[in-house]
């Protein structure tokens, strides 16, 4: 009897250890095959962004904007279909983590040290310039959702705040055509307003400080504002630095906003949740660095993965993207981001003139 119940006992054991080790076998079989349905994309936009990466170091050209050329160069590729799993994690999953991950540059200390005049001159800057940016939209014949999508990446942060605002906007057919080109022309003018910002802060006559506010409250991207800032003094690069920060925080405002308010009319991906996780954790990435828990070369670490998760976004959709189709987009276009990188500069030039006074 004794040898008969601890069979008993010993045999449901046994049962459930076997499903148990089906069960971690099914998700690690399950997981192989993801990767291997995966790996092709994703390794042609990490190495597209990896030779992206060698031409700015060498070229001193923006990065993202070679990026996205070679991702162009690539597009036969999403003919054949064995990359374009791999191309569409990229162009999503990588790019919401990567701009998640954006939080980790800013602290609320630094943003606070501006003062209230300045953050309100800016904070309003931001806002006016997407609202400039629709209704100029509108008078070119253009959608919302472009007016939209430029006005986000010139008042914010360029092209990473072009890729975060896209991919909470609603599904158009040539949605993904326009955040390339807005990533192009916003890289294009950041570039050149690295170079003749400096000379319209010294010809206005402003001081260091106020300088600094300029460049970070005008120029696209972060790597422009760091180069046009440092370019006239560490006191300038690290107000302009800490000002473009304060612009990369209005993101998680501005996503939100829009998330719910496209969710409420139909139009977001989303719509089991009231806004995108990567707002979440762009959130949770802020508070971490303003508490000061990482250590600095967790933080250099997470803030260089940043950057090549980004670039690898911008690689996919420029591989995903047609040049043939990006010349259709014409003209107004350019003239959309134009007049609205026009506008936010005059804003923060007349501020800061005003405010220092």
């Amino acid at each position: 009897m004794t040898r008969h119940r601890g069979a008993n006992i010993s045999t449901p054991r046994k049962n459930m250890n076997d499903a148990s080790t089906t069960y971690f076998r099914n998700i690690f079989k399950s997981r192989v095959s993801k990767a291997r349905e995966l790996g092709p994309g994703v390794l042609l936009c990490v190495t597209v962004a990896t030779a992206a990466q060698f031409l700015a170091q060498h070229y001193g050209a923006p990065q993202m904007l070679f990026a996205l050329l070679l991702g162009i160069a690539f597009h036969f590729l999403t003919e054949e279909g064995k990359c374009n799993p791999g191309i569409e994690f990229s162009a999503k999953k990588v790019l919401r983590f990567g701009v998640a991950l954006l939080g980790l540059r800013v602290t609320l200390d630094e943003m606070m040290s501006l003062g209230w005049e300045m953050l309100t001159l800016v904070a309003c800057g931001v806002v006016l310039t997407i609202a400039f940016g629709i209704g100029v939209s509108k008078l070119l014949g253009r959608r919302v959702r472009f007016g939209t999508l430029t006005g986000g990446a010139v008042a914010i942060c360029g092209a990473s705040a072009a890729l975060a605002i896209a991919a909470v906007l609603p599904k158009s057919e040539h949605g993904e055509r326009d955040t390339i080109f807005t990533v192009i022309a916003v890289t294009a003018f950041s570039t050149i307003a690295m170079i003749a910002y400096p000379l319209i802060a010294s010809l206005s006559g402003l001081d260091d400080k106020l300088a600094g506010i300029f460049l970070g409250g005008t120029i696209h991207d972060v790597a422009q504002v760091v180069g046009a800032g440092y370019a006239i003094s560490p006191e300038s690069g690290d107000v302009a630095t800490i000002t473009k920060l304060l612009r990369v925080a209005l993101l998680v405002p501005v996503v939100l906003t829009l998330s719910l308010y496209f969710r409420r009319h139909g139009g977001s991906e989303a719509k089991s949740l009231p806004f995108p996780l990567f707002v979440v954790g762009f959130c949770v990435c802020v508070a971490v660095n303003s508490a000061g828990f990482a250590p600095n070369i967790v933080l250099e670490g997470l803030n260089e993965l940043s950057g090549w998760l980004l670039v690898t976004a911008i690689a996919a959709l420029g591989i995903k993207t047609s040049l043939k189709a990006l010349f259709t987009i014409g003209y107004q276009p350019l003239v959309l981001v134009l007049s609205e990188t026009v506008f936010i500069a005059l804003w923060v030039l007349i501020g800061v003139q005003v405010i220092g006074r």
